[in-house]
């Protein structure tokens, strides 16, 4: 654009110059200034004439230096239009003092019409989506030259190594009249080729074995290969003849190079690859001195680096101790300078000496002044409030410099879940060496913070009907401010949670509401809940709900957590009073012995968290979170007087006929059942009304909880990461005359989903397994649970976090500690799919196979398929 810029302005200056236009001889006088008689525009195809002359900005009667400023400016302001294949003024003719122009523009073609040859409709329409190949585009060779390379490379990358792209234009013929062009890509993708082989020469002291498999990217062809095809990618194979000098280098072969590295090919579309070594000498670490340091002693530093004289020399290593780029949170001589407010330090190894097989070095250390924190500003949040996001920053204008504080504002930010945490970056400016002064701006991508959840699905002989709304950063002090509706008021990083589930047999209707800050000035979470469940007893004769036979549960939370200080700040001691009332109205199942009475659960919680994972909470990639809790009843058996190893020789609780005599449980009528039996005789055993004797044993429940949760993150490679999981629970009596409590059981197995937990249970999931089938038909009171899971990201963009794993997992389900062996577990593999979009929470998928028998059976239990919604494991 510019060459033609040039040209034009050239061809100007020239033909002002000159004799111009019909052969008429015309000349004018040089830095004249003349009065524009008339301006025409020719060559124009598709815009209006007098468009482009208001354009220009010159007018009839305006008086312009010929040649001049005025005309260069309009050249360049029409090329800027990127619309021209090139502009020329011309004078068409002089008469006395006015000067008549006429401006001559070429039009660049506009693409009407697109064809993808070579592919199939759908990749042809991918092709044309990737790039910009949309109808009104202007067409310039750059931009046939641009979309050329652009599809010779996507194809590259995919392997196909000796793509062939053909890019060319027609004229569009069905309106003349307009200067439309149609564009046809023919596309040549040729077979994917394959590394037949990889050759080494020159290699003594690494087999060609092991020189392969540094290669990461590119890899022989092999039939059982999965996870890494053989196609060769140039860019890719570049890399790795660095992996190659690398694995020398971190093996003390500090001057090892490739001499040659060449590719031939082979008939069947495949090539080699020859690679020639240099190795070298073996060197090691001899000498390492400090030199500059004040802050920390040579012992200090010395401790730190972990490289002692003698070592085989390591290249990779000693830069990775120096200042590992990898890894942000490393434990290296950088990051103890700058996370100590030493932001101006620098560090540098030199070679000082290589004597035979020995390399002496010297840390050179510029320590620099101390730096400390100017301005903290953020820029990016349009909804969340700036007291929201200023709360959780750890770097506070007039404090030391500390990168480690950067980083965890970073995952702090995160962890909000209103911001897209792949986008948070800071953005050191304005660093003063001279004032010891630094400024941060933390770049933020809001993402929606609110979910619904709508779902129907077929479970429990009905159909199932849930609607949930949850607002995650609501503003309840802006409720009643109408202006604050946009369309909800949000911002204040407050959570309010609606949902309701029904179907034939149940209804539960729940609310919450959080508030992180509780006050605005510490850290303390305030959290309150209130639930009220219907559950309708099935009746075999109607096929549908008995509404005469019901089980309503109505419960009540109050919960306080408090962010710790020691042993560090990612402690969280949390605690909560909670209040269920279970009411039976002619509800008899074989849990509960009576169909008619209430029980009471008034329990306190106390836990302690530490949670450092991070910094994306939907993708975690390192740091680790743990939990202990606590559930505690009050000991009413204590303070009470009832003797519950007697309940069942008091008369109260003893069976009477119509006439208040006591029933013989030992010797039932012919055809009845023994609890009907004759009237009590002296020396028999009476029937004991079972229900209500437990209708008194848990009419206040009385228990204690202990659960374990721990789970670790581990970075493997680019984004894969392992994670391990271990949990644990018990749940106990403190009389045992009392028993251990039919609420509040673990049931193991299956998707961790508890729609028709309304008696207190837990679901704990254990994929490969139907939903709790693991545990007795009234629940386990001890489970425990091992799993690894390898997780890999396919795209975690803020529309849409979309990840790939696999899976191994075990765990089981006890009834008490006398049946407890933690080793004896039912095991499972699988692989799954998870997709968190900011509307709608966590989707997932999973497919795990059961290498156990569930108890009762013989079998393995083989595939099992598992929807996940809300939840992780």
């Amino acid at each position: 654009m510019q060459k033609k810029y040039l040209k034009s302005l050239l061809l100007v200056l020239v033909l002002f110059f000159s004799i111009a236009s019909y052969g008429q001889e015309t000349t004018f006088d040089k830095g004249k200034k003349y009065t524009i008689g008339g301006i025409k525009v020719t060559g124009l195809k598709s815009y209006n004439e007098q468009t482009v002359i208001t354009y220009t900005q010159l007018r009839e009667g305006q008086e312009i230096l010929v040649p001049g400023e005025e005309i260069s400016a309009v050249i360049k302001k029409l090329w800027g239009l990127e619309l021209f294949s090139d502009i020329n003024f011309y004078i068409e003719r002089i008469e006395g003092d006015k000067v008549f122009l006429e401006l001559n523009i070429q039009e660049l073609p506009t693409l009407s019409d697109i064809q993808v040859r070579g592919l199939k409709e759908n990749k042809a329409a991918g092709v044309i989506k990737e790039t910009e190949l949309k109808k009104g585009k202007k067409v310039t060779e750059s931009f046939l030259a641009n979309t050329k390379n652009y599809i010779q490379n996507k194809y590259k990358k995919q392997g196909y190594y000796r793509t062939k792209v053909d890019i060319s234009t027609k004229p569009d013929t069905t309106d003349k009249a307009t200067n439309n062009v149609k564009v046809i890509v023919n596309i040549d993708r040729g077979k994917k080729v394959k590394v037949k082989n990889i050759r080494f020469s020159g290699n003594e002291q690494f087999k060609d074995k092991k020189l392969r498999r540094a290669m990461k990217n590119t890899k022989e062809k092999f039939p059982l290969r999965i996870f890494k095809a053989s196609k060769f990618i140039p860019e890719d194979y570049k890399e790795d003849l660095n992996s190659i000098i690398e694995k020398y280098k971190e093996n003390g072969f500090r001057d090892a190079r490739i001499v040659k590295d060449s590719i031939s090919w082979n008939e069947d579309n495949t090539l080699n690859i020859d690679i020639a070594l240099e190795e070298g000498n073996k060197y090691y670490f001899g000498d390492i001195t400090f030199l500059g340091n004040t802050v920390y002693t040579d012992r200090q530093l010395s401790s730190l680096l972990g490289i002692k004289k003698g070592d085989t020399y390591n290249g990779v290593l000693l830069e990775k101790r120096i200042a590992d780029e990898t890894d942000p949170d490393a434990q290296d001589l950088t990051n103890q300078y700058q996370n100590n407010g030493y932001l101006f330090s620098n560090i540098n190894p030199v070679e000082v000496s290589a004597k035979n097989d020995t390399i002496n070095f010297e840390i050179r250390i510029i320590e620099g002044k101390p730096a400390y924190f100017n301005n903290i500003s953020v820029v990016g949040n349009e909804k969340t409030n700036d007291h929201v996001i200023y709360r959780e920053i750890r770097t506070k204008p007039g404090e030391l410099y500390s990168k480690d504080k950067i980083i965890r504002t970073i995952r702090e930010l995160g962890q909000l879940g209103f911001f897209d945490a792949e986008q948070i970056k800071p953005e050191i400016k304005n660093p003063d060496p001279n004032s010891g002064t630094v400024d941060v701006e933390y770049s933020l991508a809001e993402r929606g913070g609110s979910q619904i959840e709508l779902q129907g699905g077929y479970g429990g002989g009905g159909f199932i009907g849930t609607l949930g709304l949850s607002f995650n950063n609501f503003s309840i002090r802006n409720l009643f401010n109408k202006d604050a509706y946009k369309p909800l008021p949000t911002g204040d990083g407050q959570k309010l949670a609606l949902r309701a589930q029904a179907s034939r047999f149940f209804q539960t209707f729940s609310f919450s509401f959080t508030e992180p800050w509780m006050g605005g000035k510490k850290p303390v979470q305030f959290t309150t809940s209130l639930s009220h469940t219907v559950q309708f007893l099935f009746n075999p004769q109607t096929n549908n709900a008995d509404k005469d036979r019901r089980f309503l549960i109505t419960g009540l939370s109050v919960g306080l957590a408090k962010r710790l200080s020691e042993p560090d700040d990612y402690f969280v001691l949390s605690q909560a009073l909670s209040f269920q009332h279970y009411n039976l109205k002619n509800y008899n199942t074989g849990l509960f012995t009576f169909g008619d009475g209430f029980s009471n659960n008034l329990s306190y919680t106390v836990a302690l968290t530490r949670n450092s994972s991070g910094p994306n909470p939907i993708y975690p990639m390192q740091g680790s979170e743990f939990t202990v809790s606590a559930k505690l009843s009050l000991p009413y058996s204590l303070f009470n007087d009832v003797d519950y190893g007697n309940l069942e020789n008091l008369e109260e609780f003893q069976q009477k006929d119509a006439n208040g005599n006591f029933l013989n449980a030992n010797a039932g009528l012919p055809g009845e059942p023994a609890n009907l039996g004759p009237t009590l005789e002296p020396g028999e055993t009476p029937v004991v009304n079972q229900g209500r004797v437990d209708q008194e044993k848990f009419k206040w429940l009385e228990f204690y909880k202990i659960k374990f949760k721990g789970a670790w993150y581990q970075n493997i490679v680019d984004k894969l990461v392992l994670k391990t999981q271990a949990d644990f629970g018990f749940l106990g009596a403190y009389n045992n005359d009392r028993g251990i409590i039919p609420f509040e059981r673990f049931f193991v197995g299956g998707d961790g989903l508890g729609n028709f937990a309304l008696d207190g249970r837990e679901a704990i999931a254990l994929r490969g397994y139907p939903n709790q089938s693991l545990s007795d038909i009234d629940g386990g009171t001890i489970f425990n649970k091992f799993s690894l899971e390898l997780r890999y990201p396919i795209t975690l963009k803020q529309t849409a976090s979309i990840y790939a794993l696999t899976f191994l997992e075990a765990g089981g389900s006890f009834n008490s500690f006398k049946e407890y062996s933690p080793f004896e577990l039912n095991r499972s593999a699988g692989a799954g799919l998870r997709i968190f979009m900011p509307a709608f929470g966590l989707l997932g998928i999973d497919f795990g196979y059961g290498f156990d028998p569930i108890p009762g059976t013989t079998q393995r239990n083989g595939w099992e398929t598992h929807f996940i919604i809300g939840q992780q494991f």
